[in-house]
């Protein structure tokens, strides 16, 4: 009988959520998405520990080894992978567009050094304002962007007018948000709302046009997944993978292209306009400074780690 992995290969693109070459070699994802924690917990392996000595040995500063090891452990993944391989600009550059535009500009540069086909390379930014607006100017330039630590629909919207090639919305997360909030209701099944917010993104980037890619991402559980069968890709972490190809079921198509009718597209955001609505949403910006916050704090981890090689 076919596993539910498989079932939702059929109508969606997994991706993988880790920096662990074994678990890539063993779910054999068709992308891969990795993040300053996820660079972390590799570098604490073996075999990324040797990958942060020789990048302690081989650059000037600790930063410089930080952005040569997470593009080292980025090249050894692609190699793995058809299809994409994301690297996240480091999260302290989250409100500063041009410092991040640079940093792409470098994490690209290393991708070619290292021999890797950039044309498969996906920069993670966080989608403050500032970052979406670095992610206009690098997809102009040809430099696909993937925009992370997204929980708002205007961060969505903001990300579709800035011609993003790819959003990773976060479901766990935001279920985390409402059951520390109302932890009463029930948000099973179809009532979770990170769910219903990556369906309903997913809808009005097809209604509206948008060539954006939504990659639902930060799960949970097994159920938040098979309510997004049909998304067009879901990135999830190994013990999820696992879980999925040890269950066996009718997996059902939940969001069907086919089904949508087609509308004008919305007026893009203007700045203003931005903040205000993500003022608003007061679980939006909550997470996402959360978010910044944690990849931040990893971020220095890791460069302890590294100092402690020199």
């Amino acid at each position: 009988m076919t596993t539910k992995l498989d079932a939702l290969r059929q109508m969606t693109t997994v991706v993988a959520d880790t920096g662990d070459l074994e678990a890539i070699k063993q779910w054999k994802p068709e992308d891969a998405t990795t993040n300053p924690s996820l660079i972390l917990k590799a570098a604490e392996t073996p075999e990324g520990l040797e990958r942060a000595k020789e990048a302690v040995a081989t650059t000037s500063s600790i930063e410089a080894a930080g952005d040569h090891l997470a593009v080292s452990i980025g090249a050894a993944i692609q190699s793995l992978v058809p299809g994409y391989v994301s690297t996240e600009v480091d999260a302290r550059l989250s409100f500063d567009t041009q410092a991040t535009i640079a940093k792409a500009h470098q994490l690209v540069e290393l991708y070619q050094q290292a021999g890797a086909d950039t044309d498969r390379l996906l920069i993670k930014i966080a989608s403050t304002w500032e970052g979406i607006q670095a992610a206009a100017v690098l997809e102009k330039e040809g430099i696909k962007c993937n925009l992370t630590l997204l929980f708002g629909f205007e961060q969505a919207q903001a990300c579709a007018d800035a011609g993003a090639f790819l959003i990773s919305p976060f479901v766990g997360r935001i279920l985390d948000w409402h059951k520390a909030n109302q932890p009463n209701r029930d948000f099973s099944g179809a009532n979770d709302p990170g769910v219903q917010s990556v369906q309903r993104i997913w809808q009005h980037y097809k209604r509206s046009g948008y060539n954006t890619v939504v990659m639902g991402a930060s799960f949970r559980n097994t159920s938040e997944i098979e309510h997004l069968a049909g998304c067009d890709r879901l990135t999830i972490g190994p013990a999820l993978l696992e879980q999925l190809a040890n269950e066996t079921g009718d997996l059902a198509r939940q969001l069907d292209p086919t089904q949508i009718t087609s509308t004008a597209a919305d007026p893009a955001l203007t700045q203003s306009q931005f903040r205000w609505q993500h003022n608003q949403d007061a679980m939006a910006v909550e997470k996402l400074s959360q978010g910044i916050r944690a990849f931040a704090a990893d971020q220095v981890k890791l460069e302890d780690l590294l100092t402690s090689l020199r």
